[in-house]
């Protein structure tokens, strides 16, 4: 079984979108006597859902021979920092809702990952709630975790402070991970997807590296994103930093608790994660249909058609390709054992 790690609704119908328009739209004439905000409800059949998903996502998975793919909604429309926490968990109900449908009607495709209702200042303790719902009603594996609610002006403590504790204790509780992913950058020095993200997934590897985070919660679990952002490619620096800082060895400080995906869209790019991660802290993912959509002139491939890249790594043994494509996933979201059962036993 290929279980894709990283996976967005970027396709979902409009009413989505039309939904947040107008729950931006009310934002905006607060004061000007506007009623009170409610949570509201989006108009999308089921006819809708599946006309979304059969010309992209599930299109894809058959032409590409992906099985599973670990679904959230789209990252870059969180944008945590628009209203203030009941703005942001009404839209994060209705995206989440929208993914357990999604899972529904498609169970041997997709699994749910969940948004959290973040919002700048307020305490992540605010998104257990939501996190409950989603895993324990919702059958969700993991969830999408913001360090930068701020979008792009990083007012949030370090991943390490223990204002994020409490959260943290009740992933291990529920037993999930989180993957860390910022959303849209409302600063216009940082391009969204092109450096807001690949920021954020280096910052956060820099923050873990600085603090004891994982000594204090041996069991917690990320995702770094994107190929780990900078840090596969300046390994080297990392290595440095961590010895003149008397931290733990690179390889020690990843252990079980941090893994890196292959979002990372030339063969180059794969081959080197692949060569400088350890195989175990590496899980399958593609991002498809979502920041790179066109084909590469060089190959004539779709860039995000990382399964590809992972292919042409001859050296690769085959359990190296199991541990990559099925059973690191599913040691990190031991949750999608039960959504997703293996087809044959796992050792």
């Amino acid at each position: 079984m290929i279980i894709d790690c990283h996976g967005h609704y970027t396709t979902a119908p409009k009413a989505l979108q039309a939904y947040r328009d107008a729950q931006i739209a009310a934002l905006e004439s607060a004061g000007k006597g506007a009623p009170a905000r409610t949570k509201g409800t989006v108009a999308i059949s089921d006819d809708q859902i599946r006309e979304s998903l059969e010309g992209a996502q599930l299109k894809l998975q058959r032409e590409r021979g992906t099985d599973v793919t670990v679904f959230s909604p789209r990252a870059s429309a969180m944008a945590h920092h628009i209203g203030d926490y009941t703005t942001s968990l009404h839209w994060t109900e209705q995206c989440n809702d929208l993914i357990h449908r999604v899972c529904s009607l498609y169970p041997a495709n997709f699994v749910g990952v969940c948004q959290l209702p973040q919002s700048p200042g307020v305490s992540p303790t605010s998104c257990i709630g939501e996190l409950e719902r989603c895993v324990n009603e919702l059958g969700f594996v993991g969830c999408n975790l913001n360090p930068d609610p701020s979008g792009g002006h990083w007012t949030a403590p370090p991943l390490t402070d223990r204002y994020w504790y409490p959260f943290y204790e009740k992933m291990i509780e529920l037993d999930v991970p989180a993957m860390v992913h910022v959303s849209s950058s409302c600063n216009p020095s940082f391009h969204a997807t092109g450096a807001h993200y690949i920021n954020a997934d280096t910052t956060a590897f820099m923050q873990f590296l600085t603090a004891d985070l994982f000594k204090d919660l041996p069991s917690l679990r990320f995702i770094i994103p994107h190929g780990g952002g900078a840090v596969p490619y300046h390994w080297g620096r990392y290595r440095g930093l961590a010895q003149d800082m008397k931290r733990p060895p690179l390889d020690e400080l990843i252990g079980n608790n941090i893994f890196f995906d292959t979002c990372v869209y030339h063969q180059a790019g794969i081959d080197l994660l692949l060569k400088i991660v350890p195989l175990d802290n590496i899980l399958f993912g593609s991002e498809m249909v979502g920041a790179v959509r066109s084909i590469d002139p060089e190959t004539g491939h779709y860039f995000d058609d990382t399964k590809r890249y992972l292919d042409a790594a001859a050296w690769l043994t085959a359990e190296d390709r199991r541990k990559l494509f099925e059973t690191n996933a599913r040691r990190v979201y031991p949750r999608i054992n039960k959504a997703a059962p293996a087809a044959t036993p796992l050792a």
